[in-house]
């Protein structure tokens, strides 16, 4: 019965969108990792910046589908930050294959970037994801390994990815730290 639920979920979430391909607009980067630092653009503005999917998934609470997006099987070092605000919100070094199809992340670089919200909706209780600018992410489950136990499963139209060979140049330097001591 399982099976057939996520079947009818995949199938729904896979309606959202026909197109088979990922298109993604960045927006200017942030050189602070300040929440405060970083303003969310007025609605003109990002109808203008982001795409329809970005700006559905950030701004009306959508949800891409599942395994036909940009992030869910990437692999690289770097980080991921707020597409909408450059907020530094999840680190690949906390990224894990949890078989949704979505990015999964086991925490938040930090949770002054994050915001954890009830949500109802769709005739569920989950608990929601934003980014302090009021993007929203994705939602978290408590299926998640070790040591956190939690899964924050996150729209890749939501982030943009910054590889560590750019976090220098980027402004996101201040995390290098977090990959030199994994080498």
């Amino acid at each position: 019965m399982a099976l057939i639920g996520a079947q009818v979920f995949l199938t729904r979430a896979g309606a959202q969108r026909e197109e088979k391909t990922v298109e993604t607009k960045t927006t200017a980067t942030q050189t602070s990792s300040s929440p405060a630092a970083m303003a969310k653009p007025s609605q003109d503005e990002l109808q203008k910046k982001l795409t329809p999917e970005q700006y559905y998934v950030t701004q009306k609470c959508g949800t891409e589908p599942a395994f036909n997006n940009a992030y869910w099987n990437n692999h690289a070092p770097g980080i991921y930050v707020d597409i909408v605000t450059g907020e530094p919100l999840f680190t690949s070094l906390d990224k894990f294959e949890s078989g949704s199809g979505w990015p999964s992340f086991t925490k938040p670089i930090s949770k002054e970037h994050v915001v954890e919200t009830a949500d109802s909706s769709h005739g569920m209780d989950r608990t929601e994801v934003q980014s302090a600018g009021g993007s929203h992410l994705g939602h978290i489950f408590d299926d998640g390994p070790a040591p956190t136990g939690l899964r924050y499963c996150i729209n890749s139209a939501s982030l943009r990815f910054i590889p560590v060979d750019k976090l220098k140049e980027e402004g996101y330097g201040q995390f290098l730290p977090l990959f030199e001591a994994k080498k």
